[in-house]
């Protein structure tokens, strides 16, 4: 593993750099090495290396040279600065111009393997973070927003406008359709993917917090504020700040908003202090606003500052095209996860979600289906209707096929939702009425009231 880390050794004194060579080799380091400035200059200029070891005092390009020609053409290696001259002056100079560490010779092994350790440290810790930040960008691309529907596409299309732009945007649409995964894509794919994305959940603070969770306190502000706090606008300083449910504000802090949406600056609970804020806005809302503002809770100038760029989400009943693109993809995402290998849902399934209404949207498709995946005891290749919900079958025997029609009886209309609930679970009776809310019993003095046997209660094609 170490062996992903090159280190370059640039040392005039032939025994300190055998000495140093073969110490790091020992730690598993792969370790190159010169005997002078110029050749370090040449290999810096034509190679690549993740550590540059080399002393300050050599003839002709001392170690000063080489940190900033390093930090001209490898800014992302390190240097450690070698001297016999432990001045302080040196050591100060050295770190100003960017010097990881240094050593002052003489030096145990030791000494070099314990700092070239934090080195390795540091670069591995930088490699993760970009690998994670990597991760984030890849997981809130588009091709990760499922819908293929032509009103997604639009979506896509107003968020990849919009996002290297620096508008507000407010994003509307129901509970579980997708605002924040929308309101990161376009943090993720804006020039502010490297900066802070903070998220605040306004119905979550209570009135007398939401304040002082924004833009911060200074000690003794109010009761219980017992040192500073850093608020989020700070927090998010150069990126971006989510607004989730900006309709449960309240009036007073809705005021101060629209201060830092047009100022650009806030001020700290108990402070007079004023801090400039560089903060792009994103607020989502499942409320009509213009209808709150009639109302008189929402302010109608903060409207107009939010709503520069609206995207509104349809619910899923709108974009039910989109249902076996969001199985699949949840599908996948779950059997993953659980270590299971369910290769899709049956074709009465796909029915059922077609008939569902999707009151909780996405989100509550995705419920659907880790609930199915991690319940199902056998390995399947294809999940049943009888892995779902009661709630789903219930809603398909209600929404599937008109249940109630003018004229019908009491008991013709039991009759069609019974039958109708024991085709969808294949003629599992004691599935049947535990959905219905009736006893097994109960259901076979039914079925047998029909004049149905045993053998004829499920029906692929069930006609009443």
């Amino acid at each position: 593993m170490l062996k992903d880390f090159r280190i370059l050794v640039v040392e005039d004194d032939s025994l300190m750099r055998e000495f140093l060579e073969e110490t790091l080799r020992r730690a598993k380091y792969e370790v190159e090495s010169v005997g002078s400035g110029p050749e370090g200059l040449s290999c810096i200029r034509n190679g690549s290396y993740d550590l540059i070891l080399t002393d300050i005092k050599m003839a002709e390009v001392g170690g000063m040279e080489i940190l900033v020609e390093a930090s001209r053409q490898l800014p992302d290696c390190k240097v450690i600065m070698m001297t016999a001259y432990g001045t302080i002056e040196n050591a100060v100079e050295a770190m100003k111009l960017g010097a990881f560490d240094y050593l002052t010779k003489p030096f145990s092994a030791d000494a070099i393997e314990v700092v070239v350790k934090r080195a390795w440290d540091y670069h591995s810790l930088l490699l993760e973070n970009r690998r994670l930040k990597s991760e984030l960008v890849d997981r809130y691309s588009f091709r990760n927003v499922i819908g293929k529907t032509p009103k997604m596409q639009e979506i896509f299309d107003l968020v990849t406008t919009v996002a290297p732009t620096k508008s507000t945007v407010l994003i509307t649409g129901g509970s579980g359709t997708g605002k924040e995964l929308i309101a990161k894509a376009i943090h993720y794919h804006s020039d502010r993917k490297e900066a802070p994305f903070v998220k605040v959940n306004c119905p979550a603070l209570p009135e007398t917090l939401i304040e002082s969770e924004l833009f911060g306190h200074t000690k003794g502000a109010f009761t219980g504020a017992v040192s500073d706090k850093t608020g989020r606008f700070e927090e998010a300083n150069s990126g971006t700040v989510l607004l989730d449910e900006i309709s449960e504000m309240s009036s007073g802090v809705q005021a101060k908003l629209l201060r830092v949406l047009q100022e650009k600056e806030f001020q700290r609970l108990g402070s007079g202090e004023t801090i400039p804020t560089d903060v792009r806005v994103v607020a989502t809302t499942n409320r009509d606003l213009r209808r709150a503002i009639k109302k008189g809770t929402f302010r109608e100038d903060l409207y107009y500052r939010l709503n520069v760029v609206r995207i509104h989400l349809p619910p899923l009943r709108e974009r039910k095209a989109d249902i076996p693109l969001l199985v699949n993809h949840f599908l996948e995402k779950y059997s993953s996860k659980n270590d299971k290998k369910i290769a899709g849902v049956s074709e009465t399934v796909l029915e059922a979600f077609y008939s569902y209404h999707w009151p909780g949207n996405v989100r509550e498709l995705e419920n659907f289906v880790e609930r199915a995946v991690v319940l199902s005891k056998e390995e399947k290749e294809l999940l049943e209707l009888e892995d779902f919900p009661p709630e789903l079958v219930t809603f398909r025997a209600e929404g599937g096929e008109e249940v109630v029609k003018p004229g019908q009886s009491l008991m013709e209309i039991e009759k069609v939702l019974i039958l109708k609930t024991l085709e969808a679970y294949r003629g599992n009776r004691s599935r049947t009425a535990k959905v219905l809310g009736i006893s097994t019993r109960t259901l076979r003095n039914k079925l047998a009231e029909y004049g149905l046997k045993k053998d004829s209660y499920y029906q692929p094609k069930l006609s009443i």
